[in-house]
């Protein structure tokens, strides 16, 4: 049916359609009605929060605050679109330091529900209540007893508008979303106080937060003990940004990115920037496929970050980028590379925990060593790489003493290392050694191959990368845009070890690659060089590929499984892991140890029960 011509003029919508459109983008579901209501109650300078929602959040939310409340006067001014005490001018908009400031969540979550708004001011003498069931609010607000503060009543959410309605998934998973919105919430604001209830039962009481201790008692709360327990507190600050929070330490991971807390000015936040920092930082140590956890906190001007750039505020769009992206990433590299066994010992996962997150793996990886029936391993040599050949000599653990050995020095009269000293050989495979909390088990092989890596990449990084020019260069077809990245970081590709020249608008001659890549697909490698810098201003695509040839490297020249050692050579692979950059985990991101403590030990002999 063809539509007539007065069907095709332009009108003005009315209020209510244009609210409940505004609604479709800012009020997903009953966990987008929480966020924005719980936002409104930080942006009020609130310090205690309760939280009580029935049937998942579809039939009740109510949310009460004791922030600074709103003045009569502005009470039904609060539910009309871009109506916002947060914001002024558009300077303002470019300054944002609240988390709401677009004057779009009420009005959007009037028009799809019951809304009851009462609030009483500081200043004022008696609350004030103003009321909305799906129209614009015609009736002046009444007068109500209510304390200093705000509550906000949503019920019957989407009754106006069954197609929205029909599309809400059950009453536990509804309850399950909004839960995620309060752990969220309850990260980002230590200071505040929050109750939260469902169906008149208690779910969460969690008390303000103040010193660090506090702080760490909250997450255990939300992320549970065994986050906390294997995370590393850090703090940074440099060039006016902050970087502070947690970070789990490799050995600790997780199957899926579900403990991941990102927050920039104190607002969550999802961005391709700071996920491919996080991921290159854990890169070299993370076990395949697994996800580190984290809840960090990034501080910056507010003025070099658009975080208008989304209704629901996920997203942001930092103006610099790639400053970004490398602070991120070398601030948490550099941490994860300074754990050494004397900061882990104490809370390194036990046996019982790395078996939950890697044992199948790491049984199989294990059971294929220990079958191995080779003969004694011959010295270890390498044949690639001028800078590794040139450092391999000097590192030649196995035939130099570096401690004595075990029971030959007074326990008493002298600290035990982190590590402990070595007692035993087990297989030809792993390593028993004691110390002060109890037994020490290394898997010699993964060890030695963290510490051969760790001396390969200080040796290759020492000098600069070397190219090896093409017997035929390699001619790419690209776009445009890619065309003229590569013109313009033609530097960036000098130091990766790429020659490469523009010889059309669309067309790049690749003339020289690293001589370590050299059997590599030149043509892949550029393209993905490209994508980088498009993406993120910056890449390590080559020194991550170099690094897997000299992981790779290292591997095959480390100790293999039934190559029996002295007690002298033991010790001195345990001083060498002591001393080492991330030797808690192999070049594959297993663990190269476990602690056992005594209680552990006792248990297993059932020993004082």
């Amino acid at each position: 049916m063809r539509s007539s011509e007065n069907d095709q003029r332009i009108i003005k919508l009315p209020v209510m359609l244009a609210n409940q459109i505004a609604a479709g983008e800012v009020v997903e579901r009953p966990a987008s009605v929480v966020k924005e209501l719980l936002e409104n109650s930080l942006d009020a300078n609130a310090r205690q929060i309760d939280l009580e929602i029935e049937g998942g959040g579809m039939r009740l939310i109510r949310i009460k605050d004791d922030g600074h409340g709103i003045h009569q006067e502005d009470l039904s001014l609060a539910l009309k679109r871009h109506a916002t005490s947060k914001i002024r001018n558009i300077d303002d908009l470019y300054n944002v330091s609240t988390l709401g400031f677009r004057g779009e969540a009420l009005p959007s979550i009037s028009s799809v529900s019951r809304l009851s708004l009462s609030s009483r001011a500081k200043d004022a003498e008696s609350g004030w209540c103003v009321s909305s069931d799906g129209e614009d609010i015609t009736k002046a607000p009444e007068p109500v007893a209510h304390p200093v503060g705000t509550t906000l009543e949503v019920s019957d959410l989407f009754y106006n508008t069954p197609a929205r309605r029909k599309f809400m998934r059950t009453e536990k998973t509804e309850f399950n979303h909004i839960g995620e919105v309060v752990k969220r919430i309850a990260l980002s604001h230590f200071e505040v106080g929050i109750t939260f209830q469902h169906n008149n039962r208690p779910v969460q009481f969690l008390k303000p937060a103040h010193s660090l201790e506090e702080k760490e008692k909250r997450i255990a709360e939300i992320c549970g003990k065994p986050f906390i327990e294997n995370a590393n507190h850090i703090e940074f600050e440099a060039a006016g940004l902050k970087l502070e929070g947690w970070i789990s330490r490799p050995t600790f991971s997780r199957s899926q990115a579900d403990m991941q807390y990102f927050y920039v000015n104190g607002r969550i936040i999802r961005d391709k920037v700071v996920a491919h920092a996080i991921r290159q930082a854990y890169q070299d140590v993370l076990y395949h496929g697994r996800h580190p956890a984290f809840v960090l906190y990034f501080e910056m001007d507010p003025s070099q970050v658009d975080v208008n750039a989304h209704p629901t505020k996920h997203e942001v769009r930092f103006r610099e980028s790639r400053t970004v992206h490398d602070f991120i990433y070398r601030t948490i590299r550099d941490v994860l590379a300074d754990i050494r066994p004397e900061d882990t010992t104490e809370h390194t996962p036990s046996y019982s925990a790395v078996n939950e997150m890697l044992l199948p793996n790491h049984i199989q990886n294990t059971a294929h060593q220990a079958s191995y029936p080779g003969p004694t391993q011959r010295p270890m040599g390498f044949t690639s790489g001028q800078g590794v050949r040139e450092a391999m000599p000097a590192y030649d653990a196995f035939n130099k003493l570096s401690m004595p050995a075990a029971g030959a020095q007074d326990e008493e009269q002298q600290d035990i290392p982190p590590l402990g000293y070595a007692v035993a050989q087990i297989h030809g495979v792993f390593i028993l050694a004691e110390n002060k909390q109890g037994l020490i088990i290394v898997d010699m092989h993964a060890a030695h191959e963290r510490i051969t890596y760790e001396l390969m990449k200080n040796a290759f990084e020492s000098e600069d990368v070397k190219s090896q020019p093409l017997l035929i260069p390699i001619t790419l077809n690209v776009s445009r845009k890619e065309a003229d990245i590569a013109e313009e970081s033609s530097a960036v590709f000098k130091e990766l070890g790429i020659e490469i020249d523009r010889n059309a608008p669309e067309s790049l001659v690749v003339r020289q690659v690293p001589s370590l890549l050299r059997n590599a697909d030149a043509a892949a490698l550029v393209r993905d060089v490209l994508a980088d810098l498009i993406e993120h201003g910056s890449t390590r695509r080559i020194r991550e590929q170099i690094n897997a040839v000299l992981s790779t490297m290292a591997c095959h020249g480390s100790v293999r499984a039934n190559r029996k050692l002295t007690i002298e050579e033991m010790n001195s692979l345990l001083r060498d892991m002591e001393r080492t950059e991330r030797s808690g985990q192999c070049n594959h991101g297993r663990p190269t140890w476990v602690q056992m403590d005594m209680n552990e030990l006792d248990r297993l002999f059932m020993r004082g029960q």
